[in-house]
């Protein structure tokens, strides 16, 4: 069967697509200090590029709800690798080209931001829509691959700058962009299918007056700020607790985090039909509120490292496990419902590290009280599932 024919291209695509949003995202942070040291870069410049980043996705996110369905998913989606793409380039070329480097960094980060953006929106509904039969399974082996992306892409950086030097950052840079570049052109063959089963997709006035559409977005901000209020933590409370240097702290606590979540995601990927989504999304929220009280609360280093590694298993399945249940609970929804979901789970991966860092701020730098406030995400999550589960019947 060819390419044009099998729907497993489509998916294997959408796992580098996926990939691709990882490398987005994750690779430009890790050369902070170096951007610090090479420009002459601040830290308020340092952490707008982190805000750039998320802000145009955000942006992306909302404009998609009326800009997918015009153009079409191929065109958008293969235009989403050949923006990341352009950024990644972009960023190993435009700081020496420009006069200002910090103005290269910054157009790069929006070009590869719109891209990424891109690809939240698109990818989930395009695997979705492909005539699988275990769609939870699809769903949640699909998001796995942006954990496994994240964690190549720290481990296979770390290993070039080992082996090549820091200072040759921009080859490192141009080399991820041919992930997107080559996945451009296996997107442009491979069959996509109608999102919404060929029906009229419900407008998003109708999609609003949904109840069950408000509780999905309430789980979906929740889902990300369980997931990055731990995240982005994460290497610091290695390095804390266990007064590691930040090198290693930094593969202890975001590497463990990224491999848990990532072999969360897989297993349930595997074993969907014995465990159905809704016992497993409580679950795993009883197991997230236990995570954060053990790593909170805790005065043992090594006890609190376990807390902040077991919660990346615990928040593997709440963000592909709330699309699954939005498909099935608002069939025909389109592309409106899915770029709307990519928007509060966006805004909840803001806000849940936002908060850690407020709270902590304000009682004395104490990030472990930080973290205890932000309990409150998988604490709703465990509450809001079984009305899930009640309005569903």
């Amino acid at each position: 069967m060819s390419i044009r024919d099998n729907y497993n291209h489509t998916i294997y695509a959408s796992y580098v697509g996926y990939i691709t949003q990882a490398i987005v995202n994750n690779f430009a942070p890790l050369l902070f200090l170096t951007f610090s040291r090479q420009f002459g870069l601040s830290l308020d410049k340092l952490a707008l590029i982190t805000t750039i980043n998320f802000a145009v996705q955000l942006l992306v996110d909302l404009a998609s709800t009326r800009v997918v369905d015009r153009i079409g998913y191929r065109v958008c989606v293969v235009a989403a690798h050949v923006l990341s793409a352009a950024g990644l380039i972009g960023l190993a070329l435009l700081p020496r080209l420009l006069p200002d480097a910090y103005a290269g960094i910054l157009v790069s980060v929006v070009l590869y931001a719109v891209g990424g953006g891109l690809i939240e929106v698109l990818i989930s509904p395009i695997v979705e829509s492909c005539p699988t039969e275990r769609k939870e399974a699809a769903m949640s082996l699909l998001h796995s691959f942006y954990c496994w992306g994240h964690l190549a892409v720290i481990l296979l950086s770390t290993l070039f700058f080992t082996l090549a030097g820091i200072k040759r950052w921009p080859v490192l840079a141009a080399l991820w962009a041919l992930v997107p570049l080559a996945n451009c052109f296996y997107f442009a063959k491979v069959p996509l299918y109608s999102v919404t089963g060929g029906q009229d997709p419900l407008s998003i006035g109708r999609l609003f007056g949904q109840k069950v559409f408000w509780l999905l977005m309430v789980l979906m901000v929740c889902a990300g700020a369980a997931e990055q209020g731990m995240s982005q933590w994460a290497s610091a409370f290695a390095e804390s607790a266990l007064r590691l240097p930040k090198t290693v702290g930094d593969l202890a606590g975001p590497c463990l985090f990224a491999l848990l979540m990532g072999t969360s995601r897989a297993l349930y990927g595997k074993f969907s039909e014995k465990l159905p989504l809704k016992k497993a999304m409580i679950g795993c929220a009883a197991l997230c509120v236990l995570c954060y009280l053990l790593a909170s609360l805790t005065q043992s280093p090594v006890l609190g490292l376990v807390g902040c590694a077991v919660c990346g298993f615990s928040v593997g399945i709440f963000w592909p496990g709330t699309f699954s249940i939005a498909a099935v609970a608002l069939p025909g929804a389109g592309t409106a419902m899915y770029a709307l979901m990519a928007l509060a789970g966006d805004v909840g991966c803001s806000g849940g590290p936002t908060l850690v860092g407020f709270v902590a701020s304000a009682l004395g730098g104490d990030l472990k009280k930080g973290l205890l406030a932000a309990i409150i995400f998988p604490a709703l999550i465990l509450v809001g599932v079984p009305r899930l589960r009640r309005g569903s019947k």
